[in-house]
């Protein structure tokens, strides 16, 4: 398996993340966050610290670091370990965030715009039901 640079393994579990697929996350000031992440793709555990993107995925958000662990285990304890400073210095706003996740490229189709004059979607009707039912 090729060497991925650090800018590649960080865009790598910024995806992940964004997937849902933090184990745990917690928010810290000045939005930032801490996550606990398992990367199928080469089978290593990491915690990652970041704050939030304002480029919509275009850059890494300033101060984005990470730490690579080769079990599970030995993250989950990283992890607590940094939650537990991040408590004791005041920095923990929410142990269990889901604030902030995904971007405008991967957060998922828009289903109805809020101001949207009908709130059916015209692709889940069936005509022939629909013309049935009126009087």
């Amino acid at each position: 398996m090729q060497e991925r640079s650090e800018e590649q393994v960080i865009s790598r579990l910024l995806e992940l993340e964004n997937d849902g697929q933090a184990e745990r996350r917690a928010e810290l000031t000045n939005e930032r966050f801490l996550a606990l992440l398992h990367d199928p793709d080469d089978g290593l555990s990491y915690v990652l610290r970041h704050g939030t993107d304002q480029t919509e995925g275009a850059e890494i958000p300033a101060g984005t670091e990470f730490y690579q662990y080769p079990t599970p285990d030995e993250a989950q304890r990283a992890f607590e370990q940094l939650l537990a400073e991040s408590r004791q210095a005041g920095e923990l706003v929410e142990e269990d965030s889901t604030d902030d996740i995904g971007d405008f490229e991967s957060s998922g189709a828009e289903v109805r715009d809020l101001f949207a004059d009908s709130d059916e979607d015209e692709l889940s009707q069936d005509p022939v039901i629909s013309e049935e039912e009126e009087p």
